[in-house]
């Protein structure tokens, strides 16, 4: 019966904390805006990769890697070749492609996106003012708001800190007026 009473308890206490942690993981995966390059597209909360139609090329955002033909297959770096040293990424235009591999469908992405070649009217996240962006390492507002993150945050603790206190003091008041109140007791009931 012990055994069995252990058993349940133990899954009631593994369901209780999994449920928070599967809530965590799906968030982590929704959401990558702050390692997104500063050169990407506002307007998107997560992207796997950008096809750049302009030189052909993919960027793997998680990976922070570029993918490029080359010498009869897709190869893939960190760095783009040479050949690409002009290629200007802010003013570039870009398709997110929320595809692990796309270059192993390119021909189909070259053909869909072909239109978009010498087109220059997206806008960065290093351009945008709207604050969402600014949790973006890359963002040039990026410092000023870690800045007022930790500021907001000392001040929250800095309430909770302060009203606890007062709680904390208003028991020890009650405390001493109840001890006092007894020993003056104490002495009435003497006589």
């Amino acid at each position: 019966m012990r055994r069995i009473y252990l058993t349940i308890l133990l899954a009631g206490i593994i369901l209780v904390f999994a449920a928070p942690l599967k809530a965590q993981v799906s968030l982590s995966i929704g959401f990558n805006l702050g390692i997104q390059p500063a050169w990407g597209p506002t307007g998107y909360d997560y992207v796997e990769n950008y096809y750049l139609p302009d030189i052909d090329v993919y960027y793997n955002v998680p990976l922070h890697r570029y993918y490029y033909y080359s010498r009869g297959g897709w190869r893939y770096s960190s760095y783009l070749p040479s050949r690409y040293n002009n290629y200007d990424f802010y003013n570039s235009y870009k398709v997110v492609v929320n595809d692990k591999r796309p270059w192993r469908n390119h021909d189909s992405y070259r053909n869909k996106y072909a239109s978009y070649k010498g087109q220059h009217d997206q806008q960065p996240i290093r351009d945008s003012r709207d604050s969402k962006y600014y949790v973006n390492k890359y963002h040039p507002e990026h410092n000023n708001w870690v800045k007022q993150q930790k500021h907001e945050n000392n001040n929250r603790n800095t309430v909770q800190k302060g009203n606890d206190g007062n709680r904390n003091n208003d028991r020890n008041k009650a405390y001493k007026q109840n001890n006092n109140q007894g020993k003056s007791n104490k002495g009435k009931n003497r006589k």
